[in-house]
């Protein structure tokens, strides 16, 4: 028992010692619950919300899926006011680099509330602002071609210099907006390509709204260029399934409900899959994780990531992610390596920056194998 526990604990800390790249990140989602519970217990006192409706989930570990729709709406109210997005932005940026995540794709909707005067853009300054005030470790946001992308990443695991997260933001479209609030993202995100957007996000609840009301702004993000990536099959929607894989994304989130048809379609596309093992077995989307499509797909060899989805809400880490990718399917820590190494190539970033990634890996990838 005691040799299981250590093996366990040595396991645990080199996933955390793992280089790694994380690319689908609510921000929303990964807010600390430390910091939720402080900011839940001041709109309780401001009489905004009632703190003791809240209080227990968020202080829960291995929250229901309906406990967890609870905090969406809380991270909603929260998310009104530019200083709380400025605030969760840093600390979620320091939390990840802390688990050496080396890339960080961060995907959150631009909020429009004329109430609060919050405009898409405000909220998006308020996003950046939360980037440059990070003091813990060195964060790069510039464009793919900015000097900044050439330097020589500092080295991980144990090195007393600060630690440098390269930072990304994909502009996400809610599947609860209109054709017009959907287009306005996706030319938001052209304005913001110099200040470290690069890419669009279609998410939101699965079950709300029509593929054809978002296709026009897809179409238009595909005609200027904007990497997008998609939330696919987090429901049984066939017909939607079959138009996303037909809309071929440059990478798709969770894809859990496929049939045989879908899953031999997808993997002829070779689309880049973003695998969220704990969200998609808290909130349904697989049975287990034991019958986690992951084994299906890695085994296939099909192109694949390992992401947290949101790390708040359910009580996960980048770094729990690999271990539980290799306690329950059994991956060596060479092929984890590889797992993590494989994701860089599916980052919407620029070839200078994979190239600044794969050297990183390349320098601590014997050190960590042997």
């Amino acid at each position: 028992m005691e040799a299981e526990k250590e093996k366990e604990k040595e396991m645990r800390e080199w996933c955390v010692a793992l280089p790694k790249v994380e690319l689908h990140a609510h921000l929303n989602g990964s807010v600390r619950d430390s910091t939720l519970l402080e900011l839940a217990k001041q709109l309780g006192d401001k009489g905004d919300i009632v703190f003791e409706d809240v209080k227990d989930v968020i202080m829960k570990n291995g929250r229901s899926l309906p406990e967890c729709f609870r905090l969406f709406e809380l991270y909603h109210i929260l998310t009104t006011d530019h200083d709380t997005v400025t605030r969760i932005t840093k600390e979620v940026v320091e939390d990840f680099a802390m688990e050496n995540v080396v890339y960080l794709e961060i995907r959150t909707t631009p909020k429009n509330n004329e109430a609060k005067g919050m405009t898409k853009r405000s909220y998006m300054n308020a996003v950046i602002k939360g980037l440059k005030t990070v003091e813990a470790v060195e964060v790069v946001l510039f464009d793919s071609n900015s000097r900044a992308d050439k330097t020589p990443m500092s080295e991980l695991g144990g090195d007393t210099r600060k630690k440098k997260i390269y930072v990304r933001l994909l502009l996400s479209i809610d599947r609860r907006e209109t054709t017009l609030a959907a287009l306005d993202t996706v030319n938001l995100a052209m304005e913001m390509k110099d200040q470290g957007v690069i890419g669009i996000d279609l998410s939101g609840n699965p079950v709300v709204g029509e593929w054809e009301t978002y296709l026009p702004a897809l179409e238009h993000a595909k005609e200027l260029g904007i990497p997008i990536t998609i939330h696919c099959g987090e429901v049984a929607n066939r017909n939607e399934i079959r138009a996303v894989l037909d809309f071929c994304p440059q990478r798709l989130g969770h894809v859990c409900c496929l049939n045989d048809e879908e899953w031999k379609k997808l993997k002829s596309l070779m689309i880049p899959v973003e695998i969220c093992l704990t969200s998609n077995v808290m909130t349904g989307g697989a049975p287990s994780l034991e019958l986690h499509h992951f084994a299906d797909l890695y085994n296939a060899k099909h192109p694949l990531s390992l992401c947290t989805d949101d790390s708040g809400l359910f009580s996960t880490s980048l770094s729990n992610e690999y271990y539980l990718v290799a306690s329950t399917f059994g991956l060596s820590k060479a092929e984890l390596f590889q797992l993590a190494q494989d994701a860089v190539e599916f980052v919407f970033a620029g070839d200078e920056l994979k190239r600044s990634l794969r050297e990183l890996f390349e320098r601590v990838g014997k050190e960590l194998t042997t």
